[in-house]
């Protein structure tokens, strides 16, 4: 497995998914999405993970109302630049991805 964690320092579901994967020793690469964002390939390939790029979207982030009433096509370009509305934690495993807390799927990729 090659897990990557996108993730804020700030965010419980974060830290969950961290303990998650520690207490199973699998070994992960975390990456502070507030500093790194996502390339647009990352990004891509996990809105095809999570069936579209609105799934990735934080609805409760205070921003969200700056970009809630663009088009597809601006609101997928405003989330690269705006990474404090993803909704974390972006857990991928190669082609696989899921956007929050979700054990139940990572059980299926050991």
């Amino acid at each position: 497995m090659n897990i990557q964690i996108f993730g804020k320092s700030k965010c419980f579901d974060t830290k969950k998914a961290e303990r998650y994967f520690k207490e199973r020793r699998i070994n992960f690469q975390y990456i502070d999405i507030l500093d790194k964002g996502l390339s647009k390939g990352e990004f891509r390939s996990v809105a095809q993970a999570v069936g579209g790029y609105e799934n990735m979207i934080d609805k409760d982030a205070k921003d969200y109302y700056m970009i809630q009433h663009y088009g597809a096509e601006q609101k997928a370009d405003k989330l690269m630049e705006m990474p404090k509305l993803y909704k974390t934690p972006i857990v991928r495993n190669g082609k696989q991805a899921t956007v929050g807390y979700q054990p139940d799927v990572w059980k299926g990729w050991e």
